[in-house]
C-alpha cells in the first residue's frame, strides 16, 4: 500500500536531501548516471611491491589489474554511509521517520557514524555497541554526537546462545541498560514493561533484535540495518553501477574482474553479487573473513556471518578465511604509501595477494576499500612503535610468564570456578596463588568511570606488570588501555580463557560462572 503524502515530514525531507542525500553517490534521473562517485585507483603496483617487500613474494610475472574503491573517501569516512542514507531515506518518504524522533540500532562502528550525519538535520541516535570497539571508533561515535548503550557483548548474536541461554547474565546486562536508558533521558518503566522479551533477548546475546525492541516501546525508528532489503539494494543500484561506469571510463568492464569484499552486514556483498548475476550473468563476488579467533573492527567471523539473514554463501564466487596479523604488515605498508583504508579492506587486499600468487597467471580485481585509517590510527602506531604490549598471545603469555607479578582475572558479570583457575595456572605455568579475582562490581565500575576502585588498587599494588584475563580478551583490552593511562603496567591475554580452553576438552561453562557479588 502506498503511504499517503500527507504523512511525510516534508521539512525533514527537504534538510535530509539537501545535506546529506545530495553529498553522497547517487543516481541522477535525467541520464542515470551516478553522481559523486568515490575514486577507483589502479594499485596494482603497489601491491606487487608490497608483496615483495613485506611478504617476499614476486607477482612480477603475474597479469594482475587491481582497483581499489575508496569508499573510504564518503561522507562519514566509510562504505556505511550509503545504506544508511538510503535507509533513512526510505523511511522518511514512507512516513516511517519524522523530526522528534529518536533513532535506535545496533552498530559495530561505521553505520552508527554514519548515522551521526543527522545530528544535521535534528535527528537523535542511540547506537548499542560493544565495548570491545576500539577507542578510535568510540571517539568517532561521541565526536558525531552519537548517544551509547555499552554492552559487554558482541553486536552480532552469539552462535550457539539460543540452545543454552544464560538467564542470570541476561538479568545483569538488563538491568545495567535500564541504568544507561535513564541516564540517556528515557523512562525506566517503560522497558520494565517489556523486560521479559529483553531478558530473552539478552540471553541468545541478539543485540540487533534488542535494538528493534528498544525503538518499538519508545515509539522511536530502528533502521534494521541487518534485515533492511535498502542495505543490499543501495549497492545493487548505484555502488556496482558506480564501479562499472567508472571502468567503461577506461575502456575496461566489471565483467571481467572480481570483486573482493570483507562481511559485515552482508549489504555489500549481497547487492554486488545481485548486480553481476543480473547484468552478466555470473558469479563474481568474493567475501573475505577474519580466522576464527581474530578480531578485525566491524567484521564478521565466517562463523558469526552464518548466523546473519544476509549471509548467502550460494551467490557469493568463493569465501576467503585470511590471517589479519600477516594483513596488518600490508596495512601499515599501503598506509605509508599514502592510501586510506582500514583494517578491513587490508584484509580484502591480503586475500587479493594470496588469490594472485596462488591463482595461476593472476587476475583483474576490484577491492572494496570500507574505510579509512583514522579511527585505528592508535592501534597501528602501537603496532609500529612497538613501545610496549598492550595484549599478547597465549604463547607470548607462557614464554614470558615469568615477567608478571601477578595473573589477574577481570570481567563485569563473570568469575572462574576453582577449574577455571586451576586450567588458568596450569597453562600459564604459574602457581593458583599468583592468581588474583577482583569483584566484577569494581571491574565496571573501572570501564565505566575510568577511574581505579580502591580494592582493585590494592589487588595491583606492588606488581610491576600483570596479566589481565578474561572470557575473549575484549574487557581485559579495554582495562589495559585504563590503566596505562593510571601509569600500571599490565597486558591483556588475547582469546582470554577462551584461548585457554581450546584443545583442552573443556566447556567455558565448565571455567566460569556469574558473579554474583
Amino acid at each position: 500500500m502506498e503511504q499517503s503524502t500527507a504523512n511525510i515530514d516534508t521539512n525533514l525531507l527537504e534538510r535530509f536531501e539537501k545535506e546529506i542525500w545530495s553529498k553522497v553517490p547517487h543516481l541522477e534521473n535525467k541520464d542515470g548516471k551516478v553522481v559523486n562517485a568515490t575514486p577507483l585507483i589502479d594499485i596494482t603496483q603497489d601491491l606487487k611491491e608490497c608483496a615483495k617487500k613485506e611478504f617476499n613474494l614476486s607477482l612480477d610475472d603475474k597479469d594482475l589489474k587491481i582497483f581499489g574503491k575508496f569508499d573510504s573517501r564518503l561522507l562519514a569516512g566509510s562504505i556505511k554511509v550509503r545504506p544508511a542514507v538510503n535507509i533513512i531515506h526510505d523511511a522518511i518518504v514512507t512516513g516511517k521517520l519524522k523530526s522528534g524522533q529518536t533513532i535506535f540500532e545496533a552498530t559495530s562502528g561505521n553505520f552508527g557514524i554514519a548515522l551521526g550525519q543527522l545530528a544535521k538535520i535534528g535527528l537523535d541516535v542511540v547506537a548499542l555497541v560493544s565495548r570491545k570497539l576500539q577507542e578510535g571508533v568510540f571517539e568517532e561515535l561521541r565526536t558525531e554526537k552519537i548517544r551509547i548503550i555499552n554492552l559487554d557483548m558482541d553486536i552480532c548474536p552469539a552462535p550457539g546462545m539460543k540452545d543454552s541461554p544464560n538467564v542470570l547474565a541476561a538479568k545483569a546486562t538488563a538491568a545495567n541498560i535500564r541504568s544507561q536508558l535513564s541516564e540517556l533521558g528515557f523512562d525506566p518503566t517503560v522497558f520494565d514493561n517489556a523486560i521479559t522479551e529483553a531478558q530473552d533477548l539478552l540471553a541468545k546475546q541478539d543485540i540487533i533484535n534488542l535494538a528493534k525492541l528498544l525503538a518499538k516501546i519508545y515509539n522511536c525508528y530502528c533502521p534494521e540495518q541487518y534485515d533492511n532489503k535498502s542495505n543490499i539494494e543501495i549497492h545493487r543500484t548505484v555502488t556496482a553501477p558506480e564501479i562499472d561506469q567508472q571502468l567503461h571510463e577506461k575502456g575496461l568492464s566489471l565483467e571481467d574482474f572480481r570483486i573482493v569484499c570483507t562481511f559485515g552486514t552482508g549489504g555489500t556483498s549481497g547487492g554486488l553479487s545481485r548486480y553481476m548475476s543480473e547484468k552478466y550473468g555470473k558469479q563474481s563476488v568474493h567475501v573475505v573473513f577474519p580466522l576464527a579467533a581474530q578480531d578485525v573492527a566491524g567484521i564478521r567471523t565466517k562463523a558469526k556471518a552464518e548466523g546473519l539473514r544476509f549471509y548467502e554463501p550460494h551467490i557469493y564466487a568463493g569465501q576467503h578465511e585470511v590471517d589479519f596479523e600477516q594483513a596488518k604488515r600490508l596495512l601499515k605498508f599501503f598506509v605509508d604509501k599514502g592510501h586510506d583504508m582500514g583494517e578491513s579492506s587490508a584484509l580484502a587486499l591480503y586475500a587479493v595477494m594470496q588469490m594472485a600468487n596462488f591463482g595461476g597467471l593472476g587476475g583483474k580485481f576490484v577491492v572494496i576499500v570500507a574505510d579509512g585509517i583514522q579511527k585505528y590510527k592508535k592501534n597501528l602506531e602501537a603496532m609500529v612503535k612497538k613501545k610496549s604490549r598492550t595484549q599478547v598471545s597465549l604463547d607470548e603469555a607462557v614464554s614470558s610468564v615469568g615477567d608478571y607479578d601477578k595473573v589477574i582475572w577481570i570481567h563485569t558479570q563473570y568469575t572462574p570456578r576453582e577449574e577455571g583457575i586451576e586450567l588458568i595456572a596450569k597453562t600459564l605455568g604459574v602457581d593458583k596463588s599468583k592468581i588474583v579475582v577482583p569483584k566484577a562490581r569494581d571491574v565496571e565500575r573501572l570501564l565505566m568511570t575510568q577511574q581505579v576502585p580502591e580494592d582493585l588498587n590494592k589487588a595491583l599494588e606492588g606488581s610491576h606488570k600483570s596479566l589481565l584475563v578474561c572470557m575473549a580478551g575484549y574487557t581485559s583490552l579495554n582495562a589495559v588501555q585504563v590503566l596505562e593511562k593510571k601509569g600500571i603496567v599490565t597486558e591483556s591475554l588475547s582469546g582470554g580463557i577462551s584461548a585457554i580452553s581450546q584443545g583442552k576438552g573443556k566447556q567455558i561453562s565448565e571455567l566460569i560462572k556469574i558473579a554474583t557479588e
